[in-house]
């Protein structure tokens, strides 16, 4: 991949291990990206250009460079609102699943790639990509089950439909490296304790929870893990945000567990994260 991009700082490190790694010790790997678009796309070439930056990603859209490596999209979706993180507001999140580390890597030379990432580059403002391993699903804390939609306070309707919440967390005090991404401090799993005895009764569903390896494209910082949880519309998970005891768990635990982090409510257009981990 290229060592200068408008868009974000490669990680050259991390993807000489990927090109490097031996084919018994590769295996699948989630990329995780958060997207910020050009207000206008910007050409490298000078063109004039009318288009949005999302159109211009829209045009990029690498659907047959993927399938050559065997990778698909497993997550995509507009962000409808962005309640923590404060660097840069995010357009968009997607995840695609590689069937190894060396899959994405090899993409990148692709002729069909190539031809068309003078899009990618016209209308990315900003971009992270993370790789991730999905982690162990937690349990209900006992005596709390998780609701069915029909039967929560705030179902989903025509007008507030299903949203995913995307947790994207650093933890305090957390050396890098793939075996520090799958600790989870214990102040926030107490946090997350607490919180899914509020969330469950309000029809909270994971789609999946991932380590993070590394950051392939960034702004220079570390990040530990990725979260996505469904819920089965913004109304419900307002409702979690502003509970009293969710809120005093937040103080007394997540705060303390977390160094940085971003916080986004997301329309999903496609999110077959779990059937993606599952297969």
């Amino acid at each position: 991949m290229s060592n200068t991009v408008r868009y974000g700082t490669p990680n050259v490190e991390y993807a000489m291990s990927m090109a490097m790694m031996l084919p018994e010790d590769d295996g699948p790997v989630w990329m995780v990206n958060l997207m910020k678009y050009r207000e206008v796309a910007d050409y490298a070439d000078g063109r004039e250009s009318a288009i949005s930056g999302r159109d211009a990603d829209d045009a990029y859209s690498p659907l047959d460079s993927l399938a050559a490596v065997g990778a698909a999209p497993v997550f995509f979706g507009d962000v409808d609102q962005q309640l923590l993180g404060d660097a840069t507001t995010w357009d968009r999140i997607g995840v695609v699943k590689y069937p190894t580390r060396k899959a994405f890597i090899d993409m990148q030379s692709l002729p069909s790639f190539q031809k068309s990432h003078h899009h990618k580059d016209a209308g990315m403002e900003s971009t992270i990509v993370i790789g991730t391993q999905p982690m162990e699903m937690p349990t209900p804390p006992e005596g709390f089950e998780q609701a069915d939609w029909a039967d929560v306070p705030h179902p989903p309707t025509d007008d507030d439909g299903p949203v995913v919440v995307v947790h994207v967390l650093r933890f305090h005090d957390n050396p890098q490296g793939t075996s520090a991404a799958n600790k989870t401090p214990d102040q926030m799993e107490q946090y997350s304790t607490e919180a899914a005895k509020v969330a469950l009764g309000h029809g909270v569903r994971i789609s999946g929870w991932f380590a993070v390896e590394d950051t392939i494209i960034g702004d220079g910082r570390a990040w530990h893990q990725v979260r996505f949880n469904e819920f089965p519309s913004k109304a419900a998970f307002m409702a979690v945000v502003m509970d009293p005891a969710r809120l005093e768990a937040q103080k007394d635990h997540r705060e303390a567990a977390i160094a940085d982090t971003y916080t986004m409510i997301v329309r999903a257009r496609l999110n077959e994260l779990e059937a993606s981990i599952e297969s």
